[in-house]
């Protein structure tokens, strides 16, 4: 049975660039991804879709594949093609592969201009190994078919993502005060 993970970001970028670290992890057998879409919320309100690969090329090609090698025995292998890529497109449109794209958008519709949402869909994982590869990325969750404990560790992780970047961004909050005050006090001095 597949999981299925739905986490925020600000940007797809960042969105983008998450997805790209788990299909390296998948590469490493620590995670098998069943699907790994994109949602970006428009600045028109349009939700648009990216996906790691487009179904209905896969289906026509292997449909003038088939169809060919159909042509080929009855003497028309391009007629054959055309027909097999045809159907082959018209077959992935009917047949749904991954997740279901109206959830993505009506999910998607929520999002905040200008933010994403990563779509996992998880067939199995190394969960300890994961989570430990995930801290440091940000993103909130927003869906999971976790049960509550695996649910738990995932946003502990997103969050810790989340309170490093705050300090770090306290750090230099407090550092361009320092700056600033130095800036003053410099205009301030007669003579300088």
């Amino acid at each position: 049975m597949s999981d299925l993970v739905v986490i925020e970001f600000p940007s797809e970028a960042k969105a983008e660039e998450v997805r790209q670290k788990l299909l390296s992890m998948q590469k490493d057998y620590l995670i098998e991804l069943g699907d790994a879409a994109i949602a970006v919320k428009q600045p028109n309100g349009h939700v648009k879709l990216n996906q790691l690969f487009g179904t209905t090329t896969i289906a026509a090609t292997n449909g003038a594949m088939w169809g060919m090698l159909l042509g080929l025995i009855f003497m028309v292998p391009f007629i054959g093609a055309a027909v097999g890529a045809a159907s082959g497109a018209v077959s992935s449109k009917l047949v749904n592969l991954g997740i279901d794209h109206r959830f993505m958008k009506e999910a998607a519709a929520s999002l905040q201009s200008g933010n994403a949402a990563l779509f996992l869909l998880i067939r199995k994982m190394t969960t300890d190994k994961v989570l430990a590869d995930l801290k440091g990325v940000g993103g909130k969750v927003l869906r999971t078919s976790f049960d509550h404990t695996k649910e738990d560790e995932l946003r502990a992780a997103l969050a810790e993502a989340t309170a490093v970047q705050a300090h770090d961004h306290t750090k230099e909050d407090a550092l361009g005060a320092v700056l600033a005050n130095a800036a003053a006090v410099q205009a301030q001095t007669p003579g300088v």
